[in-house]
């Protein structure tokens, strides 16, 4: 090995990222992404696209996503850190930025060798660079062939035009979370830090707000709420919610059924969701409104 580069590329460089081989088996070759289509819609920049270099050969890549309007990246999601593991790691040191990894798996990527072997290197070189696994989670895909689910007539929905409405609601959906993410910012910093983090995602998605739904029940109180809404690539399932006094009932069915069938009146064909892997009753929710699992996505942190 000559010595070895690593640095952020250059505005024109995508080919040069391009050009090391890709992994079939992991990663965002999983969602069929386009690198080049995805630096020009400014979802990846040169500046958070990094490579480490043998010479002119690229032996080590990482991209840190983020939205067209973001001034930082939210997420690191193309990571290969070639045959050695600590090249892939040094690159991540040296870029620096302090956001988790995504690594988007196969449902079945512990059973198959080679995708087993494609995971554990990443896993290892994140590693290496300070980062652990904290969370997997199941990723759906819906689509119109699997059929919308039905529709029950329980719950009535109405706009969310209320912030203060909006705000108790969520908080109180925060009791008892099964959800990571919220357990975790909870148990870190509290139940109002862990609303303003629902809140700052939720408006931070590109689509309208008048697809949100509050659910009540035949008696007037309120039992929920689902946001169907798109990201920067897809109409997503973004949340479904249902109040502490309200559950036992399977109302997020009711909830989930509602926001695919708003969604697909909006156009869409295809919807994603995620659930976290230990939810096992909202698995069960996707599972029984006809969501096939399409992969997984291992979050890795580096440690505050």
């Amino acid at each position: 090995m000559t010595d070895l580069v690593i640095r952020p590329l250059r505005a024109g460089e995508h080919t040069l990222f391009q050009s090391m081989p890709e992994s079939p088996t992991v990663g965002m070759a999983l969602l069929g992404r386009d690198f080049a289509e995805t630096m020009a819609a400014r979802q990846y920049r040169p500046e958070w696209t990094w490579v480490a270099l043998d010479g002119d050969t690229v032996i080590a890549r990482a991209a840190w996503w983020g939205g067209p309007d973001d001034s930082a990246p939210v997420a690191l999601d193309w990571f290969d850190p070639g045959t050695d593991p600590m090249v892939g790691a040094e690159l991540l040191r040296a870029a620096s930025f302090t956001v988790d990894y995504h690594l988007m798996l196969p449902p079945d990527w512990r059973d198959v060798p080679e995708t087993h072997r494609a995971a554990q290197s990443r896993i290892t070189a994140a590693g290496a660079a300070g980062f652990i696994p904290v969370l997997e989670r199941l990723r759906y895909r819906w689509t119109l062939a699997d059929g919308l689910p039905e529709r029950p007539a329980r719950l009535t929905y109405h706009p969310v035009s209320d912030d203060a409405v909006l705000h108790d609601v969520l908080r109180r959906i925060l009791t008892g979370s099964l959800d990571f993410h919220q357990h975790q910012a909870i148990e870190r910093d509290g139940v109002e830090a862990a609303l303003a983090d629902d809140l700052e995602f939720l408006t931070w998605l590109p689509s309208p707000r008048d697809w949100w739904r509050l659910a009540r029940d035949t008696a007037g109180n309120l039992t929920g709420i689902v946001i169907p809404a798109r990201n920067h690539a897809s109409p997503i399932i973004a949340y479904v919610g249902v109040l502490p006094e309200a559950r036992g009932h399977g109302y997020a069915y009711d909830l989930l059924a509602e926001g695919t069938h708003i969604l697909v009146e909006q156009g869409a064909e295809a919807i994603t969701a995620d659930t976290d892997l230990t939810n096992t009753p909202m698995a069960a929710t996707f599972a029984r409104a006809g969501y096939p699992v399409a992969q997984r996505r291992l979050i890795l942190s580096q440690p505050a």
